[in-house]
């Protein structure tokens, strides 16, 4: 198969399970099945059609409107279908099929509904991260690395457990199992690269939410996206930079 049919399959394959994602990401925190009922319209409740439900495709044709009432749906929608697409996909190029693609395509799948959650609710379901660590560390074994990958998920958690507790609750425990689960996906010194990157980001994302108004400076702010966020560059460019770093 063509290099450039393949990345197209894992992309429409990657939109499909970002529509899935969609259903977690909504469904999750306010503690509904993300297996039944079906999809529905959030605003009048009627169950979308196999044919309205067609990721990406669907939303451009339906111009992000229910056939129902007419009532305009969440961009987030398309967004998260896209961005599941074109990660996995990024995925692809980088690693081939294989174990890394594999690990990497899981966390990727579980970090994106980690981020939206975090941001609308904030909160990290354990649901999500609690499994996330053990199959980080299941996947740790056949690449024979799981000391690596057992300690980073340690030192990451224990890091932001010291966080917490200096801040006074400044850092949730949402937070501290989300930087486990990262350590056990990307181990050392990965981590390290994705937490600097989170912290960067973090940083800057809240400084132009004070200064536009949106937040003031007690307000929370969650830090579950710059996490998620950092994993996601790190998996991609810490191996690069690093190594120019130490070169």
């Amino acid at each position: 198969m063509p290099q450039w049919l393949s990345v197209a399959v894992v992309f429409v394959v990657g939109a499909a399970l970002g529509s899935f994602l969609n259903v977690v990401i909504y469904r999750l925190p306010r503690g509904e099945s993300i297996v039944t009922p079906r999809s529905r319209c959030p605003h009048c409740g009627t169950p979308i059609a196999s044919h309205d439900n067609i990721p990406v495709l669907s939303f451009l044709l339906l111009r992000g409107r229910c056939r129902a009432c007419g009532k305009p749906i969440s961009p987030r929608y398309l967004v998260v279908e896209l961005l599941t697409g074109v990660l996995l996909a990024a995925l692809w190029v980088r690693e081939g099929l294989g174990l890394g693609f594999a690990a990497g395509a899981l966390l990727a799948l579980m970090l994106l509904p980690i981020f939206f959650i975090d941001l609308d609710h904030h909160i990290v379901p354990n649901a999500i991260s609690y499994p996330g660590l053990l199959v980080g560390l299941l996947l740790a074994i056949p690449q024979g690395r799981l000391l690596d990958a057992s300690l980073t998920a340690a030192g990451a958690g224990a890091f932001f457990l010291l966080i917490a507790v200096a801040s006074r609750g400044g850092m949730g425990g949402g937070d501290i199992k989300l930087a486990a689960m990262i350590g056990a996906f990307l181990g050392y010194p990965a981590t390290v690269f994705a937490l600097l990157v989170a912290f960067t980001t973090g940083a800057v994302a809240g400084l132009l939410l004070i200064a536009t108004g949106r937040r003031s400076r007690k307000d929370p702010i969650p830090f579950g996206p710059s996490l998620a966020l950092g994993a996601v560059v790190a998996w991609f460019a810490a191996a690069p930079v690093i190594a120019w770093y130490l070169g």
